[in-house]
């Protein structure tokens, strides 16, 4: 099913169209410092100089390994979260931040790279000290960046999150505009997107242009040459114009996503207030080429439900330190297994054992600071199945 955006084009930019999906071109100058394959041996992002102009640079990472026959692509923002050493307190009475990279995409790349799946992330950061970390951070966690792009026009997007007492968060954003916004359709590496056995994405990507268009257009070419979508809307209000452009813009994709993953404060949202955890409510959010929805709710595990059976999994229980990336260490979980073997959509066990897994990342995740330093590796996932006290 087509991809519809739900946002205009701003800032003066023009938009046409392919087939439904809305493209976008910027009239920022662009100055395109490629490197080839025969020329760069080296994984490392290439840093482009410093100019005023929109810098793609083509990050050279093909001597890291790649099975393409698992290949997990994500797509969207990568930023740098601040986190307060001291939980519980609000950005003002913080005595001092923890940076920590993270952006909920590029989270679920490195996850399941930890989880020893293969991964790629494709995205934009800014041509600057954070925007080197993040490609550094990409690098050092075995994540294919050849979809990487710097942007010397803007800044790598920064977050300031509280921590409440209850270990839940409360964000402070800074992108105005930020590097992420900023990727172009013509930035993308389609090669890549069409390698893949799943395409991952958000919805944040959606809230403006030019990357609205690139999302849409990644989206298209994977859908076309028959990977599988997935999405987890990650909402985030503040981002959004208003509450109304938020929810048109996370079910304008809806129905071409095969796998779904939200949280009961999404479904409340999205269905006007009501009861999340209802599944007459859960149903009306299931179209007819979903092949996998997935509820989180937190400590308490995840609700399953495909078109032939339905369940809960329970979650491990932890003492939390920090919730953030939670969900997409869950997304990382999950994708990893589905990566390697799609037909666990129709076989309820399988399922069950693999979100168990998938429970077991993200509960792993709330115990340490910063969505990306506190991503588990796959033996330490085991090892907590081993032990676990569900």
């Amino acid at each position: 099913m087509a991809l519809h955006a739900a946002a205009p084009c701003n800032r003066g930019l023009r938009s046409g169209h392919s087939s439904s999906f809305p493209m976008a071109c910027n009239g920022r100058r662009r100055i395109q410092v490629a490197a080839s394959h025969s020329h760069l041996s080296s994984c490392s992002p290439l840093r482009a100089p410093r100019s005023r102009d929109c810098i793609t640079a083509f990050a050279v990472t093909d001597d890291l390994p790649m099975d393409n026959s698992s290949l997990v692509v994500c797509f969207g923002e990568m930023l740098i979260d601040f986190v307060p050493t001291t939980s519980g307190l609000s950005l003002v009475e913080a005595p001092a931040f923890k940076k920590a990279p993270g952006g909920a995409p590029a989270n679920v790349a490195v996850g399941i790279a930890r989880l020893g799946g293969q991964s790629a992330f494709i995205g934009k950061v800014g041509e600057d000290e954070f925007g080197y970390l993040l490609a550094d951070v990409l690098k050092k966690n075995n994540v294919n960046d050849r979809g990487l792009r710097f942007d010397s026009g803007a800044r790598t997007a920064l977050a300031f999150v509280t921590l409440r007492s209850d270990g839940e968060r409360e964000f402070m954003f800074y992108r105005n505009p930020s590097a992420d916004m900023l990727l172009e359709e013509r930035e993308l590496d389609f090669d890549l997107i069409r390698k893949a056995k799943i395409f991952h994405y958000g919805s944040i990507s959606l809230i403006a242009e030019p990357c609205m268009s690139a999302h849409l257009a990644a989206a298209k070419a994977a859908k076309d040459a028959g990977v599988l979508l997935s999405y987890d809307p990650n909402l985030r209000l503040p981002l959004w114009p208003s509450a109304e452009s938020a929810r048109n813009g996370i079910l304008s994709i809806w129905d071409a996503a095969d796998i779904i993953k939200i949280s009961e404060e999404e479904i409340s949202f999205l269905t006007g207030g009501e009861n999340p955890y209802d599944d007459n409510v859960v149903h009306k959010l299931f179209h007819p080429n979903l092949k996998l929805l997935l509820v989180t709710e937190g400590p308490n595990g995840c609700r399953y439900y495909t078109k032939e059976f339905s369940g809960r999994v329970a979650g491990l229980k932890v003492e939390p330190v920090d919730t953030t990336g939670a969900g997409d260490a869950f997304v990382a979980g999950i994708l990893s297994q589905l990566a390697i073997d799609a037909s666990l959509f129709e076989d309820e066990k399988r399922l069950r054992e693999a979100l168990r897994f998938a429970n077991a990342c993200g509960a792993l995740t709330v115990t340490g600071r910063g969505a990306i330093p506190a991503l588990p590796t796959r033996e330490l996932v085991l090892n907590a199945l081993v032990n676990a006290v569900v």
